[in-house]
């Protein structure tokens, strides 16, 4: 867990579980007006003015959704809050508290949990949001946290996954992919070390994919770009469980079917380059994958020539009516391949 095994680490049990509380969140300022009070109390007060309020929450659980094994603890801390803050962004919302809780079984000296909340300040400080409460509690399977983002915003501006009509275009930020195939080198050389533990890990080349897993962005940049561009998507979601599955919600919140050209999914070379080494086809990486957080989201066809050449969109397909189903469309051919929900389940993948 710890490069210095000689360090003399410091039990839970010694601070306490409010001392603990005290101890991680002291350096956690609060930033944002609508924060008027943090950590400290019987509970945190948030005032939105004549905004709305958008909350939503997130459990990781160790052995299910990481692996201690080759997960950084601090990189687990940001990772946590990012994926929380890519729901934020999804509404089309700006994230501006989280509550962060944590139960942890006795293996976890104080020092461990120190590095996860080095993480969490860390994200908390990269989007400007503020640490405002939460909650400890002990564990007998080891680590599990729950993260609750709240994110505020004008009634008018929250797009929700419901609103696209057919003939829409179906947009997606960055590149897809690459988490999966991270994750893949990862689980590898974490095998490699379990059978030879002398074995030193092949890492190098592959810092692009490795850190779209280990230390995921969430887009919270784009509700200004689209902004700046006088684009208002028409419904949106972040891509946590794979590009299929996420359009299969739209297509059901929103009533529409859709068309998804496959030679139009945007794939980093090295996502495309491991894939091939791996013998994966790159383009089920980012179908069924996930953990891009990238966001996906419809526009009317009217705003086509205002994002038709920005290079943080692709334009990857579009709304039909309902009945028409949900199909890609192959590279090469005008063949129709039923889009499934073959991505992450915490229940089905065990």
């Amino acid at each position: 867990m710890f490069e210095d095994k000689s360090q003399e680490l410091t039990p839970i049990s010694k601070l306490g579980e409010f001392g603990l509380i005290k101890h991680l969140t002291e350096h956690f300022p609060l930033s944002n007006e609508s924060s008027e009070l943090g950590v400290g109390d019987d509970a945190a007060v948030v005032n939105p003015g004549n905004k709305k309020v958008v909350l939503t929450t997130d459990v990781l659980a160790e052995g299910v959704h990481f692996n201690l094994g080759y997960v950084p603890l601090k990189h687990l801390g940001y990772k946590a809050v990012v994926v929380n803050l890519s729901d934020i962004a999804a509404m089309n919302a700006v994230p501006t508290q989280i509550l962060v809780s944590l139960a942890v079984s006795n293996r976890f000296p104080v020092e461990a949990l120190e590095e996860i909340y080095s993480g969490i300040q860390a994200a908390c400080a990269r989007y400007k949001v503020d640490l405002i409460g939460g909650d400890t509690t002990s564990s007998n399977a080891g680590l599990v946290m729950s993260i609750t983002a709240v994110g505020i915003e004008t009634d008018e501006n929250i797009v929700k996954r419901s609103g696209a009509k057919p003939n829409d275009l179906l947009v997606v930020t960055g590149d897809l992919g690459g988490a999966y195939m991270g994750l893949q080198i990862l689980e590898r050389e974490h095998a490699v070390y379990l059978a030879d533990p002398n074995m030193q890990p092949e890492m190098e080349g592959y810092d692009y994919i490795l850190e779209r897993q280990l230390k995921p962005e969430a887009r919270t940049d784009v509700k200004n770009i689209l902004e700046e561009l006088d684009i208002r998507p028409t419904s949106m979601i972040d891509i946590s469980d794979g590009l299929a599955s996420e359009i299969l919600h739209l297509s059901d919140q929103s009533k529409v079917g859709f068309r998804l050209y496959e030679e139009k999914i945007p794939l980093d070379n090295l996502t495309i380059s491991t894939a091939d080494e791996m013998n994966l086809n790159p383009v089920m990486t980012a179908l069924s994958g996930g953990e891009d957080y990238e966001l996906l989201f419809t526009i009317s066809p009217n705003d086509f020539d205002k994002i038709k050449n920005h290079p943080d969109f692709t334009i990857i397909g579009h709304a039909v009516e309902k009945e028409d189903g949900n199909f890609m469309v192959a590279r090469g051919s005008n063949q129709l391949v039923a889009l499934t929900a073959q991505g992450w389940d915490a229940f089905l993948n065990q």
